[in-house]
């Protein structure tokens, strides 16, 4: 099985953009040819139950790591399969005494890459190969690769998932369960792999946490942890938490995040609205996404993030690594975790940095934009003074409508004063909603805070769009007090608005055709208009008006 090299997206991109900002401002290059790998290092095994039907299989590592989905006639539910090179009993005891002897040979080194990382490791194991006097042919060595890799520089057996762009999240509940993973279009489903062994299970656990840079013992059995790839980790050890065993639970963390063009495509919302945000965004309004948990708040923010202009300060404050931007001019900032005993007067752990210690020092910065990954307490307060002193915020807070949201505010732990919530411009409302017989992910509403009734002291609200569960439709009201303010803004009449609104819809239409899926292609689409629009725009309408 060898790899292909077929046309993306990426040779259209390069093309586009040649003309508008030159190759000397550009950074995507021109692609290369992929590499091929000769033999058929991972056959795909035939089905040989009549009760499984394959749905779809797609290469994670081509040729090494496959994943199929199967649909189970009789327990009516879809299952992950993973498919890696197979081995033979033999190899698998060659492979174990080779990673034994590698363990003895390496050396403390510190490595730039990962792939520096790689080819010290596979260098060292051909000497390892050499001095065992193993014999290994081409094809063989091949999957020797992919195991050392794996398990030394990967995530072990739950390394195929952990690099699926499908994949969102990784639960093991114990021995001999399946690993559940949540799919992005299948759900919770159970996959092919599991621990065997009570021992095998603990040994994971306790590596997975220690690769984290924590540690877990009988005497902190529970541990949250960031893995090196910013994936989120909740894991337990032993019976002394869990009764089942020891258990983990992984949240993905997508280095190529979703862009609006993927949030278009999966009808989270329409173009119209994607375009009435990238106005919004690039005009310095603030705005909250609310919703329940799992209902794709962060992807909806980090995807919108990605109209602001490129030369504006940004900073970001999170618990967890969540935001992923492509500008330069960012500083992500993480809370840290105190140790000992917390303060009797503060209540926090000497060393600890929380996401209101962050803020206060990011108003220092001069931002132009704010990014608070969850306002829970009393962060919320300063976000709020922030926008009413004319900064830009973003934030994700858990309400399920407008006057949920209002409730929580003004309600301890944050006790915000009601006229102070009018410095916000636009809620944003995501759901996980059924449609039809899927779970997905709609943006219900986009409501805008107009402002406060002297009279009643009641926040007058307008829902600039809706979503229809009836026939799964997004429906404008007619009206925007964004769109007046922006135009007010700008000089525009209602007419050059509208035509405004027109262009970025055709310029996301534009990214739709082309296949644009990368982040940061998105960006530099987004940035080029910026620079150039009139060129950007005679570029999208030839390739639009193109059969």
């Amino acid at each position: 099985m060898a790899m292909s090299s077929k046309p993306d997206s990426k040779m259209k991109l390069y093309n586009f953009l040649k003309p508008i900002i030159g190759t000397k401002n550009m950074k995507i290059k021109p692609p290369s040819k992929t590499v091929t790998v000769d033999g058929d290092v991972t056959p795909i095994p035939e089905i040989k139950a009549p009760h499984l039907k394959q749905i779809e299989i797609n290469s994670i590592e081509e040729p090494y790591s496959f994943v199929r989905i199967l649909y189970d006639n009789i327990n009516s539910e879809y299952i992950y399969e993973v498919i890696e090179p197979p081995m033979t009993k033999e190899d698998k005891e060659n492979l174990e005494t080779l990673k034994d002897k590698l363990r003895d040979m390496f050396e403390i080194k510190i490595f730039d890459t990962n792939e520096e990382r790689k080819e010290y490791l596979f260098t060292m194991a051909e000497k390892a190969i050499k001095e065992l006097e193993i014999n290994v042919d081409p094809v063989t060595w091949e999957r020797y690769k992919y195991y050392l890799n794996r398990d030394f520089l990967g995530y072990s057996i739950v390394q195929v998932p952990m690099i699926d762009s499908e994949v969102e999240d990784i639960s093991c509940d114990g021995v001999n369960i399946p690993i559940y993973i949540y799919h992005r279009m299948y759900g919770s489903i159970k996959s092919s792999l599991k621990f065997e062994k009570e021992e095998e299970l603990d040994h994971y656990v306790m590596w997975i946490t220690q690769k984290s840079g924590k540690h877990i013992s009988i005497s902190n059995p529970m541990v949250d942890a960031t893995l090196p790839d910013g994936s989120r980790l909740q894991a337990t050890l032993g019976k002394y938490v869990t009764k089942r065993g020891s258990s983990f639970t992984i949240r993905r963390f997508k280095p190529n995040p979703f862009t609006p063009i993927d949030l278009i495509r999966f009808k989270t919302m329409s173009r119209e609205m994607m375009a009435y945000l990238w106005l919004m965004v690039e005009n310095g309004m603030s705005m909250i996404v609310c919703g329940g948990t799992a209902s794709g708040k962060t992807t909806t923010l980090n995807a919108v993030l990605l109209f602001i202009p490129p030369s504006m300060k940004i900073v970001s404050i999170e618990d967890t690594r969540e935001l992923n931007l492509p500008h330069e001019n960012w500083i992500p900032a993480l809370v840290r975790e105190g140790v000992g005993e917390p303060n009797p007067i503060t209540g926090k752990k000497p060393g600890e940095i929380d996401m209101f210690d962050l803020l206060k020092a990011a108003l220092r910065q001069r931002p132009q934009y704010i990014m608070v990954g969850e306002v829970r307490g009393a962060e919320a307060y300063t976000v709020f003074q922030a926008m009413a002193t004319g900064k830009t915020c973003y934030t994700t807070f858990h309400a399920e409508d407008v006057k949920a949201m209002v409730h929580r505010f003004e309600n301890a732990p944050i006790n915000l004063p009601r006229a102070l919530i009018t410095a916000l411009n636009v809620v944003l409302l995501q759901a996980q909603v059924k449609v039809g017989t899927n779970m997905t992910r709609r943006v219900k509403a986009i409501t805008e805070i107009v402002g406060l009734d002297p009279e009643t002291d009641e926040i007058i609200t307008n829902n600039a769009y809706t979503w229809n569960p009836a026939d799964d439709s997004f429906n404008f009201s007619g009206h925007s007090y964004i769109y007046e303010k922006i135009a007010t803004l700008k000089g525009w009449s209602q007419r050059r608005m509208e035509l405004e609104v027109k262009r970025r819809e055709k310029i996301l239409k534009y990214m739709e055709k082309l296949g644009v899926r990368y982040y940061r292609d998105v960006a530099r689409i987004v940035s080029a208009y910026y620079k150039n629009p009139e060129e950007v725009m005679k570029r999208v309408n030839e390739v639009l008006e193109e059969k």
